[in-house]
């Protein structure tokens, strides 16, 4: 298999890049963790398309269960054909519908597969899928037939940290944290997005941003895509860059900001900082 690397549409760390490959290596699932807004979901997407390989997303709620990825028996179905005298009654197989996991199993060619923001789920929700992960295979009581991965896909899940994962998931994975990106690699992420933007409104536009994620007791700092939100909108509205060096820190918080600032706890935040930086600059 080819390694993984950058594409020109998504920058990894050299860090992130080798845990991509050992992951696919080891035939371990690789585990992703980071802030929202840092491309967990994004690097399957790119793995998939740099590795010209077909992509399955199963995308977690807090209702969804193991068995879903899997498969799914409609009895209920069945016993409404069955008093309709339909034919389709003699042949479980009518009433099964295969899940995601099932799907990459089945597929001819190694596949990628995704399990977005696993933590959304229950607690027990990692552990029902351990072995079906770890032997590539499960059981079809129905039908009595047993589903084996005709070609072992690479396992991506993700996940926001909203609860802990259970150790026994956990020894089974091959685990990376994504870091924030630094000044240096936003600054590739930025020129993958906007190429011809210019560079002093995307120094101006840094130095807010990260002087907003510094904010001490902010719900939640800004991220990545929402960088690159804000600064399409400066872009759009053709705000010069001088704005944003000289704007008033009495103005409370930077033009556009609902592309940076997403709840109101955090607006007031930085109102406030504003109101105090204004009197002690008229004391």
């Amino acid at each position: 298999m080819s390694a993984f690397s950058s594409t020109d549409t998504y920058i990894v760390t050299e860090e992130l890049e080798m845990a991509v490959n050992a992951a696919a290596s080891l035939e371990r699932p690789l585990l992703i963790k980071g802030e929202p807004g840092t491309g967990k979901t994004m690097l399957a997407e790119e793995i998939a398309s740099s590795l010209n390989m077909p992509l399955i997303q199963w995308h977690i709620k807090s209702t969804t269960k193991a068995q879903q990825g899997l498969y799914e028996y409609d009895a209920v179905s069945r016993l409404r054909d069955s008093q309709l005298g339909d034919e389709r009654v003699n042949d479980i197989a009518n009433y099964i519908e295969r899940g995601k996991l099932w799907d990459a199993f089945a597929a001819e060619e190694r596949v990628v597969l995704l399990i977005d923001e696993i933590d959304k789920a229950d607690i027990e929700f990692p552990n029902d899928l351990l072995l079906e992960l770890d032997k590539m295979q499960f059981h079809v009581y129905e039908t009595g037939e047993t589903i084996v991965a005709k070609n072992r896909p690479i396992v991506v899940i993700t996940s926001n940290n909203e609860k802990e994962l259970p150790d026994a998931f956990l020894r089974r994975c091959f685990f990376h944290y994504i870091q924030f990106p630094d000044r240096e690699t936003m600054l590739q992420i930025i020129d993958v997005h906007f190429p011809k933007v210019k560079e002093e409104l995307v120094k101006e536009a840094l130095e807010i941003f990260f002087d907003v994620r510094k904010v001490p007791g902010l719900k939640k700092k800004p991220s990545t895509s929402e960088l690159i939100d804000w600064l399409k909108l400066l872009m759009a509205d053709d705000i010069p860059e001088e704005i944003l060096r000289n704007r008033d820190t009495s103005k409370a918080i930077p033009p556009l900001y609902g592309a940076l600032v997403k709840n109101e706890q955090d607006v007031q935040l930085l109102e406030r900082l504003a109101f105090m930086n204004r009197r002690q600059g008229n004391s």
